[in-house]
């Protein structure tokens, strides 16, 4: 993952300098998080709604950084490991019990199966057979 103003690849110890609505903060992603979200209950509590709900959006922000942060470094284990199996199969041989419908690996796009239409409303619906 990189950052997006300067090419710099993010890790979890990257330091920012945000220029919050009304003060610089620096600090990781994690910290500013924090500020942030803490300058916001402390604005709530106030009574300033508006400075708090701006609060509230740059920690969201830090917020977003975190998870695309641990999403690379959790996208990285998985290429340094080779990746997941592709299929399992028990000690004695056998092939496990398939997962249940819905879980496992979903097809591409591209593989996807297409449902048909029907031309024909089914019966007891309006201009369907069963008028």
């Amino acid at each position: 993952m990189r950052h997006h103003g300067g090419g710099i690849p993010l890790n979890r110890n990257h330091v920012f300098d945000s220029n919050g609505p009304d003060l610089r903060i620096r600090g990781t992603a994690q910290q500013l998080f924090e500020k942030y979200l803490q300058l916001g209950r402390d604005a709530t509590s106030a009574g300033d709604r508006v400075m708090a709900e701006s609060y509230f959006q740059h920690a969201e922000h830090y917020f977003r950084i975190m998870n695309a942060m641990n999403q690379a470094s959790q996208q990285n284990q998985m290429m340094s490991q080779g990746g997941p199996p592709r299929r399992l199969i028990e000690a004695d041989g056998e092939e496990p019990e398939p997962m249940p419908a819905g879980l496992g690996e979903q097809p591409a796009p591209s593989e996807g199966r297409e449902i048909p239409i029907g031309a024909v409303p089914p019966e007891g619906y309006p201009n369907g057979s069963g008028d």
